[in-house]
């Protein structure tokens, strides 16, 4: 590899100290004896367009994007992948061979192999999902569950008119649940997802009773500090297949780092090991 060029990727966002991808992308470089480096790029919000053009002049391959910059740095993309342009927001920049920049949405592929990680006879189109939240991660995962068959997505989320913007974006399939309904919205779902922040480390926890949800449904966390929040625990005493959001974090990373470093990595358990390792 001694004649292989040195590539440096990072992680765009304001703040990124809390941030674990330079532990996951600097682990894999290592893994495969790669040349190059993964660095926090804190960047603030006014100052998002003139980093973002300064990749290529830096001699960056790309970098992820994180809070609160997906959205906003969209519209300095040269080229939208698909499904980015579905979410409405970017999580990796690859600079391309002529300076162009092309903006992925990562986040609802990593999340969808999460679940199959978790148990592979998963089927997106079992039954109607149930998502909680209506950010950016809860649309990347609503645009993967519909191209994984979902017949029915149930939105719910603490402002009700975020829900319905969101739903309004994507058609039938996707209802919108008062806020106060949630808990009798679980009846017949095969997937509760929470996307919300409740449950995080530092968070209060998330107020839903689980009564109605049938015990065959799998239930998934995007938090993953802690690895297992309060949801999850009720959930696994119930007897719930249950998924929490380390697995989306790591698989979403794969075609990032592909895209950056010519190698698609794998997701090990020393992989795991060293990102909890920094929790």
């Amino acid at each position: 590899m001694s004649d292989s060029p040195f590539v440096l990727a990072g992680v765009m966002g304001w703040p990124v100290a809390h941030t674990r991808s330079p532990a996951i992308h600097n682990h894999w470089i290592a893994k495969y004896g790669l040349k190059g480096a993964y660095v926090q790029l804190p960047v603030q919000p006014e100052r998002l367009e003139a980093a973002i053009r300064g990749l290529a002049a830096l001699g960056f391959a790309g970098c992820n994007v994180t809070v609160p910059h997906k959205e906003s740095a969209m519209r300095f993309m040269d080229e939208l992948h698909p499904a980015a342009r579905r979410v409405a927001a970017i999580n990796t920049i690859v600079v391309q061979p002529d300076g162009r920049l092309l903006g992925m949405n990562n986040d609802g592929a990593g999340y969808i192999q999460s679940l199959r990680d978790a148990d592979a006879t998963w089927r997106g189109d079992a039954g109607p999902a149930l998502v909680l939240g209506a950010g950016g991660a809860a649309r990347a995962i609503v645009v993967a569950l519909l191209d994984e068959g979902a017949p029915e997505l149930h939105i719910t989320n603490r402002t009700l008119e975020r829900a319905q913007a969101l739903a309004d974006d994507f058609g039938d399939r996707v209802k919108v649940v008062p806020w106060a309904e949630r808990n009798e919205a679980m009846a017949g779902v095969s997937l509760l997802v929470n996307t919300t922040s409740l449950g995080m480390h530092g968070q209060a926890p998330l107020d839903v009773a689980l009564d109605a949800l049938p015990l065959e449904a799998m239930v998934s966390d995007a938090v993953y500090i802690p690895l297992e929040t309060p949801l999850l625990a009720q959930a696994r005493m119930r007897g719930h297949r249950t998924v929490n959001g380390l697995g989306m974090l790591l698989n979403q990373a794969r075609p990032a780092f592909q895209s950056w470093f010519g190698v698609l990595p794998d997701v090990t358990p020393e992989l795991r090991a060293a990102v909890q390792a920094t929790f």
